[in-house]
């Protein structure tokens, strides 16, 4: 006879692992093998390689570039998060041939856009374009850069991409850590006026959980959209750009 289990019904509203149960003073044979199937979809998404040719096919309409960290494979990526946060001299220097376009050697953008592989580059393979779609038309009227495909990237690699192309904003747009929940999970980072070498996290702003089961990306790309116009019209991001926005931009 099966025990009646007062929990079920809430584990329908919530990925989270509520109410395993127990069998004498381990986890049901069901719920450990999800718990190992879950860590190993972690484990895979960290190590999975980034596919950005075929990232750069499926925004065939946008102009890309593609750029490394100085991490040489992901072996040194994850050992040394220090590499990851600066950019390739080789690629460097690419960009930075970018800025003689234009009226003269300091052409500038209002921002950059760039997609970082992180901890989870599937996160950019499932999630990328959807994210993009949305984003891309809220921002009519900015000088936009190409968007940048980053390889072996943490989001400081941004602060040196804006600066190579004299860019006044970046938004790196990076897979996350994966949890047991979520393997796929996109962060937006904006920082204004980023200074390459410098851990500024305190002036950043982050939107997280960008999955269609989690910050829906048409939601996420309200709120990037409008922090990115806070962000210029304050000349600022990170604890001085409050998300105090409007009501109706809040999903409500």
């Amino acid at each position: 006879m099966s025990t009646f289990d007062p929990w079920s019904n809430l584990r329908r509203f919530t990925p989270a692992r509520i109410a395993l149960g127990r069998t004498g003073d381990a986890l049901p044979v069901e719920r450990l093998l999800e718990f190992q199937a879950a860590h190993a979809l972690a484990r895979d998404a960290v190590h999975q390689p980034f596919e950005a040719d075929a990232l750069a096919d499926a925004l065939s309409d946008h102009p890309t570039l593609r750029v490394r960290s100085r991490a040489p494979d992901r072996a040194a990526y994850l050992q040394r998060p220090d590499l990851g946060r600066r950019l390739h001299p080789d690629d460097q220097g690419q960009l930075s041939g970018m800025r003689c376009h234009g009226q003269g050697p300091q052409k500038s953008y209002d921002a950059v856009i760039v997609l970082g592989d992180g901890l989870s580059a599937r996160a950019l393979h499932d999630h990328g374009k959807a994210l993009l779609d949305e984003l891309l038309p809220r921002l009519a009227g900015w000088d936009l850069a190409p968007l940048i495909l980053a390889t072996q990237a943490r989001v400081a690699l941004g602060d040196d991409v804006a600066a190579a192309l004299n860019a006044a904003m970046v938004v790196m747009l990076i897979g996350e850590r994966p949890g047991l929940t979520a393997a796929d999970s996109i962060g937006a980072y904006l920082t204004f006026n980023p200074q390459p070498g410098v851990t500024r996290d305190a002036e950043r702003n982050c939107v997280s959980n960008i999955r269609p089961d989690g910050y829906a990306p048409a939601l996420a790309a309200d709120l990037i959209a409008w922090l990115m116009a806070e962000a210029r019209r304050l000349k600022l991001t990170g604890i001085g750009l409050k998300q105090d926005r409007p009501v109706e931009l809040a999903g409500a």
